[in-house]
């Protein structure tokens, strides 16, 4: 079997004009890995090979750094003047190409999932003083080989302004077809070029056609500073107006038109759910909407975009009818829940002592207590609910830092309980 370094190259999965990216295999952590390796003709071409050795060294500057869960990670790289190749996470569902065109288009809702999830990993990579500088429909991975379901992570960070906001344009590399006016005019960048591109590529995910069209580059250019595109609507049936607005204003030719931050893109994609101006089934709910509902509870306040992330993998959501019985007291448990949308009631003996409402958590006691623990009150449903559960073992196999944020919360939690039980016997 080929090799290269210490990686076993198992074979070829993709290769473009400048590197071919191999699934190659760890021998060390029996791992899966993608290794995208410098074609040799780049490496004799001295002009050429200080580029791409530049590009190189930039995603190999990222190890260890973007610990994402919807960013690749990169693992190791070798680059010199006869040998540059990076050692990445291998996702094995192919890209987001695969459903850009018009017969082959994403649900709506499942597209504004992935644009979601997309301006929390920017937003992320931004906060780590990171611009992609290179979004395309490409460089965003599927993690299932069906598109509609599983993760995106983006890659390819080789085009990437890291620190202090450049005015450099890297000729040749990347698709003036996703580039911002400010880009194409070879203008100081910041991570608003970032959130033009992404504006781009939620168009044609949403309507198989891209925004602008040219006959050659320079035609594309012009059409980027000048043109007008057209609403996505128009090229599709079924788009909400709120999503014509939210691409419009990410792809605004003027930057104080434009989004400012990736909180603002994000709250309005959130928002169109919030607001059922999607189709979505109502027993279901989308990552985003988990994502964006833990995120507003005070519960979760310490905890980083990555630890929610985490929580939205490891919880189950369900939506449960009113008067169902969701915890009943004297039986054991091994989990607990938080309120996501409805109100219950805490009862014990039949007397109501407490009224739960969003945000709230409940059942803690099941994984911070005694190895087995036995419930101590009945819990109802008054309205029709939206619980999130998260067992035991889910919160042990969590991340340190997760379960950390986790045990701090829940000592709030208590110590506000304990401090509300001495008000009431003090009334008495």
């Amino acid at each position: 079997m080929q090799k290269i370094g210490k990686y076993e190259l198992v074979r070829e999965i993709g290769r473009g004009a400048t590197s071919t990216v191999y699934l190659g295999r760890d021998p060390f952590t029996q791992r899966n890995v993608a290794v995208k390796v410098a074609s040799p003709d780049i490496l004799k071409d001295a002009k050429r090979r200080r580029l791409y050795t530049h590009l190189f060294l930039n995603e190999a500057a990222l190890i260890g750094k973007l610990l994402h869960p919807h960013i690749v990670q990169t693992y190791d790289a070798v680059v010199d003047d006869q040998l540059c190749y990076i050692v990445m996470e291998y996702v094995a569902g192919g890209t987001l190409e695969t459903v850009c065109a018009a017969d082959r288009l994403l649900p709506i809702e499942r597209i504004v999932e992935i644009v979601f999830k997309c301006t929390r990993a920017l937003e992320f990579a931004f906060q780590a003083g990171i611009i992609h500088r290179d979004i395309k429909p490409a460089n965003i991975l599927l993690t299932s080989a069906d598109p509609n379901q599983g993760d995106i992570k983006l890659s390819d960070f080789g085009a990437a302004i890291i620190g202090s906001p450049d005015r450099t344009l890297v000729l040749g590399i990347g698709s003036p077809a996703y580039m911002s006016p400010q880009q194409v005019k070879e203008q100081t960048l910041d991570h608003q070029t970032d959130i033009y591109s992404l504006g781009v590529v939620m168009y044609q995910l949403l309507t198989g056609h891209l925004p602008f069209q040219g006959r050659n580059s320079y035609d594309m250019i012009y059409q980027i500073i000048n043109g007008e595109f057209r609403r996505p609507s128009t090229l599709r049936s079924g788009i909400p107006e709120v999503l014509d607005k939210i691409v419009a204003r990410a792809m605004s030719k003027k930057l104080h038109q434009r989004y400012r931050s990736w909180q603002e893109f994000a709250h309005d994609l959130a928002q169109a759910f919030r607001d059922r101006q999607l189709k979505v089934a109502s027993d279901r709910m989308p990552d985003l909407e988990k994502f964006d509902t833990l995120r507003s509870f005070p519960f979760f306040a310490d905890f980083s975009d990555v630890e929610i992330w985490e929580v939205v993998r490891f919880s189950e959501w369900t939506c449960v009818e009113p008067d169902t019985v969701v915890i009943r007291d004297g039986e054991p448990g091994d989990c607990f829940y938080f309120l996501a949308e409805g109100e219950l009631k805490v009862l014990k003996n039949g007397m109501v002592l407490e009224l739960l409402a969003n945000g709230d958590c409940f059942g803690e006691m099941a994984v911070i207590g005694k190895e087995k623990s036995i419930r101590g009150a009945d819990i109802v449903t008054l309205t029709r609910a939206k619980l999130a559960r998260i067992t035991g073992n889910a919160l042990k196999t969590s991340s340190e830092s997760c379960r950390f944020h986790f045990y701090q919360a829940f000592l709030a939690v208590l110590s506000e309980r304990l401090t509300s039980a001495n008000l009431r016997l003090v009334s008495f």
